[in-house]
């Protein structure tokens, strides 16, 4: 039998060692300190980018590096991994007017993290491991400052181009004080390259959800689909084409954005609809709760949305119900409003009470004994509409 050469056993314990040492680092105490150093820089101190969106992506690039740095790794994967994370920090430091070498001197500091963490965890005997790795940890880091920085030129390029566009003002005219004339539509469709008869797509993010939704912009703009944006004082609107084929770049950034917190209504027949569709849209998106797994449609939301517009006018959903059931005790009272909106929510009085986890007469029970107090039956659709409206 052919024993393996010394120099073969002594790789194979060196690739051992360096991912012990990989094993050792935390990626909290590397996004820890990288985020202490990096609010040192001006650009990054004056609170353009919340730290949290910094602590966010400094966690998710240590976490790449760290893997593509084991001996082994799958690197096509990893290469596309820590592209997704160049693109997203390339897009959101261009939006935040983070200046390009302030962005180069942030992420080059994931070397100087990185290297200080496995020195400190190093033993002496470590010493010529450290040496033959150097080049590989530095060279990784500077493939992901290539590649964000490749992504950065190419966000703000595109923002140059939003900002000087005629084209622009043709998609700003659609979403003015009020809806545009038919002879301006006219016009706008021709310029824009688009049918007036559509159909489109149309979403609203808040100013919280808008980077996640600029993220979706731009991966879809790197594969030629085009979304096109308007900012508004405290939203961002986003237009486009709908494309049924699957897994062209309009089709899969519609399913991504229908992932997102944002209002969307997602088929608009023609441009002439598309001012009424936007409004809609960010009624939706400000309705938006962080439980919600993602985009409010109109089909999904349209109870909040009635709600949101009676209060508008000042006309009370249910008072009446609510003054009956606060006679009851606080225990009666929730098992009589839980049982409620889950018959509300299923329609099936088998399903309610498997959600509920209680048997089916109880439950029956508690809806008799609802329509008993306040006058409103649930089971009975025109009687219920008003419960769906205030509470659902």
């Amino acid at each position: 039998m052919e024993m393996p050469s010394k120099q073969g056993i002594n790789d194979g314990g060196a690739a051992a060692r360096w991912n012990e040492l990989l094993d050792l680092l935390s990626v909290d105490a590397l996004t820890d300190a990288f985020l202490e150093r990096v609010l040192q820089l001006e650009d990054y101190r004056d609170g353009a980018l919340p730290a949290s969106e910094i602590r966010r992506t400094g966690a998710a690039s240590f976490e790449a590096l760290i893997e593509s740095l084991r001996p082994g790794a799958d690197s096509s994967r990893l290469v596309s991994e820590r592209q997704n994370i160049a693109l997203d920090v390339g897009v959101s430091r261009a939006r935040a007017g983070v200046p390009v070498e302030s962005l180069m001197t942030a992420i080059r500091l994931d070397f100087t993290v990185l290297w200080s963490h496995l020195m400190a965890l190093a033993g002496p005997d470590d010493a010529p491991l450290l040496v033959r790795r150097a080049e590989t940890v530095w060279q990784v880091v500077d493939t992901y400052a290539a590649q964000t920085q490749v992504t950065y030129l190419a966000e703000r390029q595109r923002m140059a181009h939003e900002e000087s566009s005629v084209r622009q003002g043709y998609v700003a005219a659609l979403f003015g004080p009020a809806a545009p004339a038919p002879d301006l539509l006219e016009r706008i469709a021709a310029e824009l390259g688009l049918e007036r008869d559509g159909p489109f797509g149309v979403a609203v993010a808040t100013v919280e959800n808008a980077a996640a939704l600029r993220i979706v912009i731009a991966q879809a703009a790197r594969r030629g689909g085009e979304i096109f944006t308007h900012p508004l004082a405290d939203a961002l609107v986003a237009f486009w084409v709908l494309d049924e084929r699957h897994g062209s770049a309009l089709h899969e950034a519609a399913e991504r954005i229908g992932r997102l917190r944002c209002g969307l209504i997602d088929r608009v027949d023609g441009l002439a609809d598309l001012w009424n569709s936007a409004r809609l849209a960010r009624d939706l998106a400000q309705l938006a709760q962080p439980e919600d797994g993602g985009a409010l449609t109109l089909g999904g939301a349209w109870s909040r949305l009635a709600r949101l517009r009676l209060a508008a006018a000042n006309l009370p959903i249910a008072p009446d119900v609510e003054g009956a059931l606060a006679g009851c005790g606080p225990v009666e009272r929730e098992r009589l409003m839980e049982a409620v909106r889950a018959y509300l929510a299923t329609g099936s009085v088998t399903d309610s009470a498997a959600r509920l986890f209680c048997h089916r007469n109880t439950l029956m029970n508690r809806l008799r004994r609802f329509a008993d107090l306040t006058g409103v039956d649930p089971t009975v659709p025109a009687q219920a509409a008003r419960l769906v409206v205030a509470w659902l």
